[in-house]
């Protein structure tokens, strides 16, 4: 094998040291963490390997160092890591995610610990409504064996990604259905023991924080009427239809929406409570029907 210099760009460890100033340059948030995870996609590693690889200074080939550098670039313009790997982690699984449908969020993971909570011991149904890929319903699956789950979805571009997890990951009490939340699973009417939502809650106008939003997320999934909450209306009287007397609902909004998104619901609602994600910015209101 041919000597490498120190400098050399096939080294593994200068090769992840010029990704890793690229993504700073970007405003990638943990320009190290995504540069490694990259690293690790391109060789077919965990990411503690990559790491023991660019720690010895190993080798890549010229057809590596060239897809590595690629990634860099497009993560660098803030293209989303779950886009470029294919793989958004979420709780206990591996969901495939692309153009098309939302990437699912960790702070996400925080309304799944809700709806655990709401259901109750034994069988029993969920309804997710707007699941993208998935996340949500697949993951309550897995988790609550006992239960039978249904993911809705109605955006084309989404479901294609739905389905392909929901075959993957295999869970036997969960199916998903093609459609509108507003008319979804009209079998269970009364039935249904939990109705969980993370819908689109951005205000028409606004931008997204976060490059990776506002540049790759697909607008269905963000934007919700002028003030944000127009889904989440149709969420609250589907949930009103949908639950047996007593059955929970969980949703997800923006930080600002909890007070909002509590004023939404009526008379028929009680136990309205909003609660705080892992970073203490209120993400999950939760309440029960009479």
């Amino acid at each position: 094998m041919e000597a490498m210099h120190a400098s050399d760009p096939r080294r593994a460890d200068v090769a992840l040291a010029a990704v890793v100033d690229h993504l700073r340059l970007g405003g990638v948030p943990q320009p190290r963490v995504d540069a490694e995870l990259l690293l690790a996609h391109v060789l077919g590693v965990s990411r503690g390997r990559a790491q023991a690889l660019a720690l010895v200074g190993s080798s890549l080939s010229v057809a590596e160092a060239a897809r590595f550098r690629e990634l860099g670039l497009r993560r660098g313009a803030r293209e989303p890591l779950q886009h470029l790997t294919g793989v958004a982690h979420f709780r206990r699984i591996d969901l495939a995610v692309g153009p098309g449908v939302f990437v699912p969020r960790p702070e996400t993971e925080v309304l799944v610990e809700h709806v655990l909570r709401l259901l109750p011991a034994g069988a029993g149904r969920i309804v997710d409504l707007g699941t993208g890929s998935g996340a949500i319903a697949l993951s309550v699956a897995l988790e609550r064996p006992d239960v039978e789950v249904v993911g809705v979805e109605r955006s084309p571009d989404a479901l294609p990604w739905t389905r392909r997890n929901a075959a993957t990951v295999g869970a036997p009490n969960a199916r998903i259905v093609e459609g509108d939340l507003a008319d979804a699973v009209p079998e269970w009417e009364g039935s249904v023991d939990v109705v969980v939502s993370n819908p689109p809650y951005v205000p028409d106008g606004m931008v997204p924080r976060d490059p990776e939003v506002d540049r790759f997320d697909p607008a269905v999934a963000l934007y919700g009427g002028a003030d944000g909450l127009d889904p989440m209306r149709a969420v609250v009287a589907t949930a009103e239809r949908l639950l047996r007397p007593g059955g929970g609902l969980a949703v997800e909004h923006g930080e600002l929406q909890g007070e909002a998104v509590r004023a939404l619901l009526g008379h028929r609602w009680v136990e309205a409570a909003t609660h705080p994600d892992l970073t203490g910015r209120d993400r999950v209101t939760t309440a029960r029907l009479r």
